[in-house]
């Protein structure tokens, strides 16, 4: 067993850890001036310790390195050349023994510290301390590729935690393993950085943390590239090369482990034998496996072992987390040895047939103290249905419990898990889901612990002091956006307080301002967290709070607008990547085809592709790959040679598999160009072996060559010379056809060496390695000789059969039996398998492991005892050829022979299939016959029996052991003749029994589908037992290309109750199918077929193609159409409504084919039975239509969809009464489903809120509004299938200016009623004669009573004897004029007016002479009476009581969505210019003139205050 040495690159760094410990050491005796006794030992004990661990044991020569007589020549040879390199074997030894020292020294100062720090235990744990950096980091510069490890020493009371950062993020070894390495031994902290790149150029700290403080040591670490240092890479697919360990052995691999196939759950070794000179046994090689790039670690997944001559890779649990190219390294004298080479790991049988495969990759990211983000990849669905989402499990730690963590499947390669237990660790496996079933669980993730990341980053910045209530968190966003959940991220808040922090969260719709708590049953610690329950289509806003024990934060800043779906409300996976491009494939070697692609043109995120491939003319597709590949170019191994493939592509990421590619062309898998006949001559022969000896010949044997040269092997040549002689001779001349030889003419006693050469139509090939030295002398021993020949067949993962010939020398009797021992390869330990011997010379070996390499040697027995070994075969290793198929039985479907059959996965031209039946060659047999066509052999049986069955064997000569068996047995042999029986006597299969279909006019089909028929097929129908024909009443007929057979009765009738039968004949198949037709099937097929015969007859006059149906036009009008066939210009066409007839304004156009009758302004008034009739001389047809129920409500909601999707936004509209909100809608009516809700609380019409609405809108009125009243409202219009809601806050400004609008037209309106004004009794103009009397008398209204002026001509009329003025009881004012002259014609006019306003009307008074005509009135000249308001509006009193209702205009919709800068309309204009002042002595001159008879009203203009309409949908 080879001795454990630390590696060169370990040496050094132990001494510095020493070293810097010592230093640590002796910083803290000095800063406590304490003195610290030596309790160590003596310096003499730890050089006696030394001594005795330097003294090399004495030196035994393992087993393996023992050598035969026959080898010591070829030994002496190697070791002169050996001792060449001596000297530098003892300089090598020598520095060995000088590192054994350092590390002794090094042991002995860790045991003197570790015993020290012991006895300091008791007292330093009573005095708390807060962390100190003994010693700190230092800064480093190195060269790119090279290793670096910064280490310091801290000490504390309690023992600090030390966390690592870069750049002050926390470096995580599991995000790069292999990367990066934590260590903490003896207090000295370390950080190990194994493949420095240029990008790890940083700052890097160290933080101690415990519970009495923090303390940080900071170092810069610069990485450099030497000049020409740029990375290569052939094809991305081998690893860069890592440091370099000087070694001075030569080493050359030899067997090397060829591409590799796994699957799931199973175990695979991979291993290369190499020569190591010197080979020392305490100085194994160093050597590195890579899979992908990335150095492999030992663990529990991978093991390692080298030595021995053997480097060898175990993956003992295979997943396809495991798939990918494999490297091994090995550090040589003049650089290093590399070889490579692809694993293929497939998928497991699955769960359930259909199922997926399993996911791989599962990562934890973003770890916090209850939350982690679980990403993996998806796995490759070639035939199996679509993916439609994922289970994620979690386990604790040393558990084995599995909890599901999410209740509905997710559909991307990401999860949220929150809910874990701070400080508990975890892994994590996936599960896939597809319509089929679910998959087997993925390989679970490396171990996370739920840790608060924010606190290690807090721990890097200076103390914050004493806080007790914590600030708010900051910058909250959703780091993660998907269909099924959203993720929000915050960073903690600063200054956060030393107690314990957790955060409350809470969402509103955006822009509602209406806040509610999310985590109301968990106390969150992490600055993350999912959110599942968002509803679609909305857009939401969060805020966050930090709470502790004494107290809660303000609230953060609110988030921006977060929505699951995107903008056009397509679910988010459309980020899968466009398909890849042109698949282009090209030849590589006789089992491989190289593959290129062009890359998607929207990637997306790319994690890799996967590869498909089918065999041309197959259906279906296999996998290339099965997990996914990152370069766009890949070598498909495991194809079959000669076999014709094409090829597709997906594109892969965390939305799932992209579209495939379009498929390559056609590629037939041959060796490239200048390699297709790798060998023209056969290679040497191999394991030469003596059979016999009789003292002057000596008999040999030998195996055929592993390669043929491309043509079949037809001679041998042997040549033989003296052992101790250097002069080959020839043996024979003629050609030698058999793999045995008999050398005469031999010297007894004399050793000899002979050499094999092969043959074939090429030539001959390379001489053989010479054999063992052979001695002639005579065989006289009682036992057999050795059996020879040892040759493998059904090689496969656990088993193999081994095949031998018998000894060519039988001993004292003949042979009885064999006996076979097997080893593992490099074992001397050989097993016997069997316990008894065994007549026959094969035998079936089980329970290997898949993947190891074994030998085996066979001994012949006879009654004399066990011979001679035969020689040890060739180690074959226990793993099936790829794409090797067993041996199928079987019936032939056409002839009904049964058959075994196998299709080779490997062959070429000069192959031959070989059968044999127990092992023993079939030849020319009359039982069975042999075909083969291309890859496939088939071996019939000409008269199967028992005497037939037994084990069945083929193999493929010219591969690489393509072969099968098969046992026939009793079962299986009764159960193929019973096939074979079928088949030779068939039927007719039938896809459809008898079965009856009802059609126009009434005709009733009788029917059955065949699979197949034939054109000369037979038939007849029988119906109660008596044959039918086509004739009068019924027709039968049949279809060839459909295999369809019917029977078509015109008239059906009771008559044709009863059981119809039909028997067919086609060929030697013959089958017949019944139908019984009786009882309620009977009543129900008579009561369809009159039916269709009824719905004929009328259909011969105008009818209904479509009964009555309602739809609904843009405006809302309710359409009630139908549609009409077969009429004339003479159909008349009528509407009835419950019998009384409905003319409409455009009369129907039955020659449309279609006629609608529209109702517009639908309502309850509306219901009704309603009718349209059709009718012409050739008949009368009726449809109906009952407008109530369910169909009334129908047409509600149809109503109530289009009218909700136009409804426009709330609008604000104040009156004298209250605050009115308004949706305007394309129609409206009180029957439609409208919910009108006040903070989420549905609003009832009442005093206080009414509720109403027109036809163009929908509205509800607050009265008498009060602070109760503001908040959000909302109007909610539902048509059965969805609701459209509208919104309007009012509250803020908006309820401010309102308010304050609704308060002014409120004052106005009480102003309107109460202004002066003259009620009536005034003309608009007077003719009167002269000397008359002229009384102009109206009656006036006014609260408080108001004044009345007279004016003539815009002159104030004083009160005298000719004029009198009078105003009696406040009500009737009057103005007499006695006696009239002409004087007095003019324009006179009067005002009414107190505090509120008043009134201007003017009359005309023309005064003519006695005699004169009297005048004819001006017309045209009358005014409208003038309304005027107060002359001071601002002193308005505003009333307090409500005024009486008044109807104010409707405004007009606008364009515009944003209110108006001004929320006020214009108060109406009161100037000098405009409004007569009271008692002024001269009324303005635009007063003006009435119009009519009766004092007219102008009411004052309401203002009011609204958010303009947008325009209608």
């Amino acid at each position: 067993m080879p001795y454990k040495v630390t590696p060169w690159y370990r040496r050094k760094r132990g001494t510095q850890v020493k070293t810097d410990y010592a230093c640590q050491h002796t910083r803290s005796v000095v800063k406590h001036r304490t003195e610290r006794k030596s309790s160590c030992k003596s310096v003499s004990q730890v050089q006696a310790q030394a001594t005795e661990a330097m003294a090399e044991p004495a030196y035994t020569i393992p087993e393996f390195r023992q050598r035969t007589t026959e080898g010591t020549e070829e030994y002496q040879r190697v070791a002169t050349n050996v001792s060449k390199g001596l000297s530098v074997i003892q300089e090598e030894i020598h520095r060995m023994r000088m590192v054994t020292k350092a590390q002794v020294d090094s042991l002995a100062i860790q045991r003197e510290v570790k015993e020290r720090m012991t006895k300091r235990t008791d007292w330093l744990d009573e005095i708390p301390k807060m962390p100190d950096f003994v010693l700190a980091l230092r800064p480093h510069t190195v060269w790119e590729k090279t290793p670096i490890k910064l280490f310091c020493t801290v000490q504390g009371n309690p023992r600090p935690v030390v966390k690592w950062y870069k750049g002050g993020v926390p470096v995580d070894p599991l995000s790069a393993p292999g990367k990066y390495k934590i260590e903490n031994k003896y207090g000295v902290h370390s950080l190990i950085i194994s493949r420095c790149v240029v990008s790890d150029t940083a700052e890097y700290s160290a933080v101690a943390t415990n519970p009495h403080g923090t303390a940080t040591s900071m170092a810069t670490v610069t990485v450099k590239r030497p000049a020409g240092g740029g990375e290569l890479c052939h094809l991305g697919l081998v690893p860069h090369l890592t440091e370099i360990h000087p070694s001075k052995l030569e080493i050359s691999l030899l067997d090397r482990f060829s591409i590799s196939f796994g699957q799931e759950g199973g175990a695979i070794s991979l291993m290369c034998t190499m020569v190591v000179v010197p080979d020392l046994p305490n100085v194994p090689p160093i050597a590195q496996w890579y899979r992908d790039d990335k150095l492999l670690k030992p663990s529990q997944l991978v093991e390692m072992f080298v030595g021995g001559g053997v480097a060898r890779l175990t993956l003992p649990h295979l997943a396809k987390d495991d798939e990918g190219l494999y490297t091994l390294r090995i550090f040589t004298k003049d650089g290093t040895a590399e070889h490579s080479a692809y694993l293929f790991v497939s998928d497991a049988a699955p769960s359930a047939p259909g199922a997926p495969g399993a996911p791989m990759s599962v990562k934890a990211y973003d770890v916090n103290a209850d939350y982690v983000l679980v990403a993996w990849k998806p796995p490759n669905t070639v035939n199996e249905a679509a993916i439609t989402g994922y289970f994620v499990d979690r386990c604790e730690a040393g558990g084995d419990t599995w909890v599901q963590c999410n209740d509905a499947p997710v559909k991307v390669c990401k999860y949220p898990v929150h809910g874990l237990s701070v400080g508990h660790s975890y892994h994590f496996r996936v599960r896939a889901v597809n319509s089929a079933g679910i998959s087997r669980p993925s390989r679970k993730s490396d171990k996370v612990t739920a840790l608060d990341a924010a606190e290690n980053e807090r721990l890097q910045g200076k103390e914050e002091g004493y806080v007790t209530i914590p600030g708010e968190p900051t910058d909250l966003h959703a780091s993660e956006v998907f269909k099924s959940y959203v993720v929000l991220s915050w960073k903690p808040p600063s200054p956060r307080g030393r107690a314990p922090l957790w955060y409350v969260i809470e969402k509103c719709i955006a822009g509602t301002g209406a806040w509610q708590r999310i985590n109301t049953a968990v106390k969150l610690h992490s600055p993350r967290y999912p959110v599942f329950d968002l509803q679609d289509g909305h857009k939401y806003q969060f805020r966050v709070y930090s709470v502790n024990m004494y107290g809660s934060s303000e609230a953060s800043a609110p988030s921006g607008p977060v929505q699951k779906v995107d903008e056009d409300g397509a679910e988010v996976p459309i980020g899968v990547p466009s398909a890849p491009g042109q698949v282009v494939a090209t030849r590589n070697t006789k089992s491989s085809v190289f593959v290129q692609w062009e890359a998607p043109k929207v990637p997306k995120n790319l994690i890799g592709y996967y590869i498909d491939g089918r065999v041309v003319g197959a259906k279906e597709w296999f996998p290339c790959n099965h997990k996914p590949f990152r370069h766009n170019r890949f070598v498909v191994h495991g194809l079959t040679p000669g076999e014709s493939y094409v090829f597709r592509v997906q594109a892969v990421n965390i939305f799932g598999l992209s579209d495939e590619s379009q498929e390559s062309s056609p590629i037939a898998v041959e060796p490239a160009l200048g390699k297709g006949v790798e060998y023209a001559t056969p290679s040497a022969p191999f394991g030469i072996t003596m059979l016999s000896s009789d003292g002057s010949s000596i008999t040999l044997a030998w195996k055929s060559p592993k390669h043929c040269g491309g043509s079949k092997v037809s001679a041998y040549y042997i040549d033989r010379r003296d052992a101790d002689g250097l002069v080959w001779k020839e043996v024979n001349l003629e050609a030698v056809t058999e793999r045995v030889c008999t050398v005469d003419n031999l010297t007894e006693g004399n050793f000899y060496e002979f050499k094999v050469q092969a043959a074939n139509m090429a030539g001959v090939g390379v001489p053989s390695v010479p054999s063992a030295p052979m001695k002639c002398e005579a065989w006289n021993m009682e036992e057999p000789g050795p059996a020879y020949d040892l040759s493998f067949s059904e090689v496969r993962s656990h088993s193999l059969v081994i095949l031998w010939k018998a000894p060519f020398y039988t001993g004292a009797s003949a042979v009885t039996g064999y006996f076979v021992d097997m080893a593992k390869k490099g074992s001397s330990e050989f097993t016997t398998l069997n316990e008894e011997a065994v007549s026959h010379r094969y035998l079936q070996v089980s329970g290997l492991e898949e993947g190891e390499t074994y030998v085996f040697r066979v001994r012949a027995v006879n009654t004399k005892g066990v011979g001679k070994a035969s020689q040890v075969s060739e180690p074959v290793c226990a793993r099936a050829l790829p794409g090797t198929k067993e041996i199928e039985a079987g019936v032939d479907e056409e002839t009904g022979d049964i058959f075994l059959s196998l299709e080779a996965c490997e062959i070429c031209e000069e192959s031959k299939f070989v059968w044999s039946k127990n092992y023993k060659p079939i030849g020319d047999c009359p039982r069975v016959s042999v075909t083969s066509k291309g890859r496939t052999s088939r071996l019939t049986f000409t008269n199967p029996d028992k005497d037939d069955l037994g084990k069945y064997s083929v193999v493929v000569t010219d591969t690489d052991g393509v072969s099968a068996s098969h046992t026939l047995t009793e079962d299986a042999l009764n159960t193929m003749l019973e096939l074979s029986h079928a088949i030779r006597h068939p039927v007719v299969p039938l896809k459809h029994g008898l079965n009856y279909e009802i059609l126009e006019k009434g005709h009733v089909r009788f029917w059955l589908q065949a699979v197949k028929l034939s054109p000369s097929v037979s038939y007849r129908f029988i119906v109660n037992d008596k044959e039918v024909t086509s004739g009068e009443g019924q027709k039968i007929s049949h279809d060839v290309a459909t295999g369809v057979i019917q029977m078509t009765v015109d008239l059906f009738t009771r008559a044709n109750e009863g059981t119809y039968t039909v028997q067919i004949h086609d060929g030697k198949a013959k089958t017949q199918s019944s139908l019984v037709l009786v009882g309620d099937v009977f009543k129900a097929a008579l009561k369809e077929a009159e039916f269709q015969r009824k719905e004929h007859i009328r259909k011969q006059g105008p009818h209904f193609s479509e009964y009555l149906y309602f739809t609904i036009a843009d405006d809302c009008t309710v359409m009630l159409a139908c549609k009409v066939a077969n009429v004339q210009k003479d159909t008349a066409f009528r509407w009835y409504k419950e019998e009384d007839e409905i003319v409409p304004e455009t009369p129907p156009n039955v020659m449309s084919g279609a006629c609608a009758l529209p109702i517009p302004l639908f309502s309850r008034k509306d219901q009704g039975v309603y009718k349209a009739v059709l009718s012409d001389n050739r008949g009368k047809d009726t449809s109906t239509f009952d407008i109530s129920g369910q169909a009334f409500d129908d047409i509600i909601n149809a109503i109530a969809q289009i009218a909700g999707a136009s409804a426009s936004e709330l609008v604000l509209q104040c009156t004298p009464e209250g605050i009115r909100l308004q949706c305007y809608m394309s129609y409206y009516t009180e029957e439609m489903k409208t919910v009108w809700k006040h903070k989420e609380s549905k609003i009832a019409s009442s005093e206080k809120m009414r509720i109403g609405g027109t036809a163009e809108m929908a509205w509800m009125q607050i009265c008498d509004p009060t602070d109760k009243e503001k908040g959000n409202y909302s109007i909610e219009i539902s048509d059965g299938v969805k609701t459209h809601t509208r919104t309007f806050d009012l509250s803020g400004q908006a309820y401010t200016d309102a308010y304050e609008e609704y308060l002014r037209l409120k004052a106005a309106a009480f102003a309107e009623k109460n202004r002066g004004r003259v009620v009536g009794g005034l003309p608009d103009v007077v003719t009167i004669m002269e000397e008359k009397s002229l009384s102009l008398t109206c009656t006036v209204w006014g609260e408080p009573t108001p004044e009345v002026t007279w004016f003539k001509n815009e002159q104030e009329v004083a009160s005298n004897e000719h004029t009198k003025v009078t105003f009696d009881g406040g009500k009737f004012a009057s103005l007499v004029i006695n006696k009239v002259t002409p004087d007095d014609s003019g324009k006179y006019s009067i005002n009414v007016r107190n505090k509120y306003g008043g009134e201007f009307v003017e009359i005309t008074v023309s005064v003519y002479r006695h005699g004169e005509q009297i005048p004819e009135p001006k017309l045209g000249q009358a005014k409208t009476p003038t309304a005027t308001p107060a002359a001071t509006p601002a002193a308005t009193p505003v009333p307090k009581s409500p005024a009486p209702p008044s109807k104010t205009p409707t405004p007009t919709p606008s364009k515009s969505q944003t209110p108006a800068p001004s929320m006020k309309s214009p108060t109406p204009a009161s100037t000098p210019s405009s409004t007569p002042v009271p008692k002024s002595p001269t009324p303005s001159q635009r007063s003006p003139t009435p119009a009519s008879s009766r004092g007219a009203k102008s009411p004052t203009p309401t203002r009011s205050i609204k958010s303009p309409t947008p325009p209608r949908k």
